[in-house]
């Protein structure tokens, strides 16, 4: 297993993390348990959850191991979220400070422990000014409750002015941020990557896989079916199949994973994870999984090492589409012309 650190912190963690919205949903207790263990032999020790996974269930889960074992609480990280309803009141979410302290002592019950390692807002919250968050996971963190906070989907304009109004009042600052990512949505890399690396945030990138697109288990136009924790209409990554189906350039970013893949004898799984493991600002790939099977393959992108032609391939055929001044090849082109050229 590699390790890297947690964003600016100097808490370490391993690069791929085990994340647990399968647990308690398509992952009974006994499965997940196994997953755990599996996990951690293989040197694994970031386990990230939420609340909301399975309305606290998946928190009881996790909790439950890391009691039945010598150990595991200590070698464990152990991140959880909060920010969505939990009930049905109105200050049942969001990221107020009557919401998260309520929310922050549910996860700590739920998880048995004394204090969660990282703490993590799931989402902006438009109605709380950031100030107010900001100022409770300060304090949390002076009261031992937790020992790091970061964020979850926040935009790159969200994630500078909570640095940097933490940074204005002398509070705890964030040290990570959880985007969606993968060689499929790529967006992250125009605002966001360069934020974090100026702030040196550390990137816990979910989705890695395109919610399975990545691992070559889909067809072009055919649908797959089976039932998930979605329900009939029912793998991970259906809800972009029409759109996704559709694009060329999704079975051109597939095909050449696969070309990579054949060339080292592995998963298209894994070569999908070591890619987005070796971007910058990447700490910890967050890994989802629903039986044993999956867990072993996808933690055997731990080994893989990509040449820098194939790394550059998959750069190139995955690369996003839009080219608007002042982002894409061609924007940067164009400025570096202007700036040759005395503008």
């Amino acid at each position: 297993m590699e390790y890297r650190t947690l964003g600016c912190s100097g808490a370490v963690v391993s690069a791929f993390a085990l994340g647990t919205m399968t647990f308690g949903a398509e992952a009974d207790e006994a499965t997940s348990h196994a997953i755990l263990d599996d996990y951690a032999d293989a040197g694994g020790t970031f386990i990230d959850t939420a609340d909301v996974y399975t309305h606290g269930v998946s928190e009881e889960i996790v909790g439950r191991w890391l009691a039945g074992g010598s150990g595991r609480r200590e070698a464990m990280v152990v991140a959880t979220k909060a920010r969505f309803p939990m009930g049905s009141g109105p200050n049942d979410l969001g990221t107020s400070r009557r919401h998260l302290r309520t929310a922050l002592d549910a996860s700590l019950r739920r998880l048995g422990v004394e204090h969660i390692d990282l703490y993590q807002m799931h989402a902006w919250d438009p109605y709380t000014p950031i100030e107010e968050t900001l100022r409770f996971l300060d304090d949390a963190v002076t009261a031992g409750k937790i020992g790091y906070y970061g964020f979850s989907n926040y935009t790159g304009w969200q994630l500078t002015k909570a640095v940097y109004e933490a940074k204005a009042h002398g509070w705890a600052a964030p040290v990570t941020l959880q985007p969606q990512y993968s060689l499929l949505v790529r967006g992250i890399e125009d605002e966001i990557v360069p934020a974090a690396l100026d702030a040196g945030i550390g990137l816990l990138p979910w989705s890695p896989l395109g919610g399975g697109w990545l691992s070559g288990k889909y067809r072009r136009d055919t649908e797959p079916t089976g039932a998930t924790r979605l329900g009939e209409n029912p793998q991970r990554g259906m809800e972009a199949w029409g759109p996704r189906n559709a694009r060329e350039k999704t079975w051109d970013i597939i095909g050449a994973v696969g070309r990579v893949a054949e060339a080292h004898g592995v998963s298209h799984a894994q070569v999908a994870l070591r890619w987005v493991a070796d971007q910058p600002a990447v700490t910890s790939v967050i890994l989802g999984a629903r039986t044993q099977e999956q867990l072993a393959d996808n933690l055997k992108a731990v080994e893989l090492h990509l040449t820098p032609e194939q790394s550059a391939e998959l750069a190139d055929v995955s690369g996003p589409e839009h080219d608007s001044y002042p982002y894409g090849a061609k924007a940067l082109e164009q400025r570096s012309r202007k700036i040759e050229g005395g503008r």
